[in-house]
Parts: structure tokens; sequence; C-alpha cells
């Protein structure tokens, strides 16, 4: 099996690295690669969004005609490994610019595509999403979150949760249901809200690890413009479906690159420590290396589906629970070798890095898909197996 990319990408590799290189300082690189951001950095963090705009690397694989580069899959892979390995930070524009920029050049209006992604591309306008509700989870039909007409306006009311960096965005778009008689996936439809009304209500979350991204959201007769609905009342459960289905996994490969440095740390811990004198210790290091590899050949593998159907397939389910349960086994054993000091919370240096990865790893196995979630989908769309009955 061949894993060498072709000459054109390795070309474009070239290009991600040598803009990288010249834009990229120590001030940006210091953002780092979590989600443990807030308010204290988020000007720095618009400002290298907005350089990114500026560099055309927001929307890489958007149509031409949008604004964007019409990026192949391969590029899109070869960024996402330059970005990672060269220390990106984690990026403020992530829900504009890979989940509703799609969904508007696929179903939003010529005046929405004209007013939302010019901005969107130019890191001068922020994002989140507003789908999970109290309720309604890995069951997101079940949302209660109604919208009315009233005159030239819609009517917002419910609430929202989980909603990551909703306290720092602009927009938010949200399923809301709009007709209560017709069946759950029926009547939802999909609506694109200003954050900054009255009827708005933001509150952070504070996560174990210590940080506020996340968010609940409460809508109290929110208002937005009639025409800012996406498609026509109705649609809105297909319309998320197709938004969800935009992801098209190039970005694990940047995962993987760092989940390779979190190895690459733990392996330094161990050889610093004196900890690799045990063999148990070294067992332990060997099967954590053997699941990374592992991963990595899982990832070649969710790679081709999207080169052949342009999106992964059903099987990425298993690369998901994988590498969620991976991360957390390398996370235990980091806390473990730091001993006494791993029990102290540290807020800066290597012992916080390991803290904060082992802290946040806990999410791994309940965000972008539950484990039990996953294994349905094994059993039912990879093996084949009757689906589990309903309650």
């Amino acid at each position: 099996m061949d894993f060498a990319y072709p000459p054109e990408a390795e070309s474009f590799r070239d290009e991600v690295r040598t803009w990288m290189s010249g834009h990229l300082t120590d001030g940006y690189r210091a953002l780092g690669a979590s989600s443990e951001f807030g308010t204290g950095d988020w000007p720095v963090r618009l400002a290298w969004e907005r350089e990114m705009g500026q560099g055309g690397w927001i929307g890489l694989s958007w149509p031409k005609e949008f604004g964007g580069r019409a990026a192949t899959v391969m590029e899109e892979l070869v960024f996402a490994e330059e970005y990672a390995r060269c220390g990106g930070p984690t990026r403020a524009g992530t829900f504009g610019e890979g989940l509703l920029g799609p969904t508007l050049i696929h179903f939003g209006t010529d005046a929405q595509k004209d007013r939302f992604l010019p901005p969107i591309l130019k890191g001068e306008q922020i994002w989140c999403q507003g789908f999970s509700e109290p309720g309604a989870g890995s069951d997101l039909a079940g949302l209660t979150t109604r919208a009315h007409l009233d005159g030239d306006e819609w009517i917002i009311d419910g609430q929202k949760v989980w909603t990551s960096q909703a306290h720092l965005s602009e927009w938010i778009f949200v399923l809301a249901r709009t007709d209560p008689d017709k069946p759950k996936h029926k009547g939802i439809s999909f609506f694109l809200v200003p954050l900054d009304q009255a009827g708005v209500d933001v509150r952070p979350l504070r996560d174990m690890a210590g940080g506020q991204h996340f968010c609940e959201v409460f809508f109290d007769g929110a208002r937005t413009s009639e025409d800012l609905i996406v498609g026509s009342p109705g649609d809105g459960w297909a319309i998320a479906m197709a938004t969800l289905g935009f992801e098209r996994g190039t970005a694990f490969i940047g995962q993987l690159v760092r989940f390779g440095n979190e190895m690459d740390r733990l392996i330094g811990l161990a050889r610093d420590r004196g900890l690799l004198a045990s063999p148990v210790i070294r067992q332990r290091v060997a099967d954590l290396k053997i699941g990374f590899e592992l991963m990595r050949y899982g990832l070649y593998r969710t790679v081709t589906s999207v080169l052949r159907h342009g999106r992964p397939g059903p099987e990425a389910s298993i690369g998901k629970l994988q590498w969620s349960q991976w991360h957390q086994q390398l996370g235990e054993l980091a806390i473990e070798m730091l001993g006494p000091a791993g029990l102290i919370p540290d807020t800066t240096g290597p012992v916080h890095d390991v803290q904060h990865g082992f802290v946040f790893s806990r999410a791994g196995t309940i965000y972008a898909g539950s484990s039990q979630v996953q294994r349905n989908i094994i059993a039912e769309r990879v093996l084949g197996l009757p689906k589990e009955p309903s309650a």
C-alpha cells in the first residue's frame, strides 16, 4: 500500500509551510491547540482568523464562485496535517467555515450568501451552532425550541446547551420547531439568529478542566428576520443532516498529528523519570504506541472513503470510538507517571498540559457522538445487525 502523497499535493504542502512560517508568529502559536480558550485570548484569536482570511486559507474547499479555493480532498488533508504540525491554534471560525458556509452554499438564498459568506471568508464574523438541547442530544429530533412567524419576523423560544463559544460569537444557526403537529422530523426549521439582542441570554458553563467553552443559550422572544430562515419551513431536519455531513473527516489527520505529539510527550516523560525500566510501564507505553499506529491506518481507510465518496462512511465511527478511548488511556498513564504532582493543579507548563489533556479527554467518549451512539452505528450500518429495540 502506497501512503505517499502525489506531487501536486506536496507542492501544495510547500505553499502551506511557506505561508505559515511567515505568518504564524509566536504570539499566535502560543494560543495552543486545545479548546481551552476564553475572553482573555479572544482578540488574538480573532486577529489570527483575519490573518488566515487575508491569506486565502479560509473556505479552502468552497467553490471558487463563492470565494473559496475549490481545494481537493488531498489538499485539505495536507493543510490539516501541516496546520497541526506547525502548531496552529484552535480556530475561532470553525462553525462558520466548516458548517454554516457549505450549508448556505447548498441551501441558502442569494441574499443570504451575499450577506454572510464574505465576512466568514475574511474571518470577520463568528458563528456558533444551536442544535443540542437538555432533552435532545443524541435524539436531536426531539428538540422543543419553537419558532413562529409574527409579521416580518420569526419569534424563537426555548433553550440550547453545549453551545461552543456562544459567549464569543455574533450569530447562531438554530434548529427550532415550527409545526408541533407534524412528526418530529418534519416540523423543524433552520434559522440564522443574531445573538446580540434582548431575547437571547448566553450563560457559559465551566467544565471540569476549568474552561468556559460551552454555553447554555436561552431564547425568550428572540427575533430574527423573516428572510433568515434557510430553506422552507419544515426543511430544517434535512438541512441539518446535510450540515453535519459537510464534515469530510479531513480534520482528523491534524488531530492524529496532535495525538502523535502527546505520545512523544508521554515517552519523554517516562524516560525523564526513569520509568521505562519498569516492564509494566514499558508494556503500557508499547500498547499505546500500537494503538496509535492502528489509528493511523484506520485514518487512511477513512481518507480512502472520502476520496471515493466525498465524505467518510459509517466506518468512521470505528475511528471515533477508538481514538476517544485511546486518548483517555494515554491521559490516565500520563497522570500516573506524574505521581503525587499530578494531583496538584498546575496552571502552566508541562504538568498543566498533562493534567488538562487527561481531564479534557473524559469528554471524548461523549462529544461528536457518544460511544453508545458509535457502537450502534457500527452494529447497524457497518455490520448489518438488527436495530436496537426502542424503549
